[in-house]
């Protein structure tokens, strides 16, 4: 990473502990960092903003957390309560089509926003390399929540991981080590075949419904509506339901309060648990990014 964005003006807004690492590692890099919304790490390559707007005047990319925005834009600051940051029309404006917009995942308003003043949008969270490395710790909040929750240990009890991708294949393997008795399902034929191949239990999709009963624990991975009302009402009534799919999940909550199933909605888990190694993972990749795109300009 040495040397890539040596002496090119950055500015980071908002964000939390791995929004820290990160500043630091870019300007370990030599970048020159503007930062608003977040503790300033000691560098001479970094300085305060007092506004969003004096933050990205006159630099070349920006960076925004991989926490995101809510609904309306407004950047997460846990670190500076109180601040309130917004990815308004004003802010597309100061950016237009010259200055690359990085962020973990962006909301409807913001992608509009974007698309409008022709800001080139890049959702973090879905370039596959970040995706995989960032599996490792989510899997491990997901097994953390879970250890918190339940009244029962992990060794020897029934999990069911609902979907085999990345989050789902390094969340069934972690739990399996842990001796739990580890059920997959998932709709590609190939999934089921490498859940089988280490030793897991494999239901197909048809077979959801049959495959949540008896479980302990069931840890949906799947962004999309699967563990509806019908689904949920054949698990146990003391089931404990983690679910790590991005917002808004794939668990009908409503239903679940009303089953009396104890269900949550996981999100973030590597900035809340590991934060400073999901750091590092976005100082190992977005240089190279931050690189490529600067040069497509």
């Amino acid at each position: 990473m040495a040397g890539t964005l040596a002496g090119v003006p950055l500015a980071v807004v908002g964000g939390d502990r791995r929004e820290v690492e990160l500043v630091r590692a870019l300007a370990a890099s030599g970048a020159r960092v503007r930062v608003v919304g977040l503790p300033v790490p000691t560098s001479p390559n970094v300085e305060p903003a007092a506004t969003l707007a004096e933050a990205v005047s006159g630099v070349r990319a920006v960076i925004g957390p991989m926490a995101g925005t809510d609904e309306d834009g407004i950047i997460a600051t846990p670190l500076v309560p109180g601040l309130q940051l917004r990815l308004d029309a004003a802010f597309m404006a100061a950016l237009g089509s010259r200055v690359p917009l990085f962020i973990g995942t962006a909301q409807p308003a913001v992608a509009r926003g974007a698309q409008a003043y022709g800001v080139r949008l890049i959702e973090i969270a879905k370039v596959e390399e970040i995706a995989i490395a960032n599996a490792v710790p989510t899997a491990e909040g997901a097994v953390l929540v879970a250890l918190e929750r339940l009244p029962i240990t992990i060794h020897g009890a029934a999990a069911l991981v609902v979907g085999f991708g990345r989050c789902g294949t390094v969340l069934a393997r972690l739990v399996a080590a842990m001796g739990a008795r580890v059920g997959v399902v998932a709709r590609s034929p190939a999934d089921l075949a490498r859940a089988e191949a280490l030793g897991l239990t494999a239901w197909p999709w048809f077979q959801l419904a049959e495959a949540v009963e008896r479980q302990d624990v069931i840890f949906n991975t799947v962004p999309a509506l699967v563990l509806d009302r019908q689904v949920l009402a054949c698990t146990q009534p003391d089931v404990l339901i983690v679910d790590i799919a991005s917002a808004p999940g794939g668990t009908d909550f409503l239903a679940a309060r009303e089953l009396g199933r104890d269900a949550v909605l996981a999100l973030g888990l590597p900035g809340k648990v590991a934060p400073v190694t999901a750091g590092r993972i976005l100082a190992r990749y977005l240089p190279g990014m931050i690189q490529a795109e600067l040069e497509r300009l």
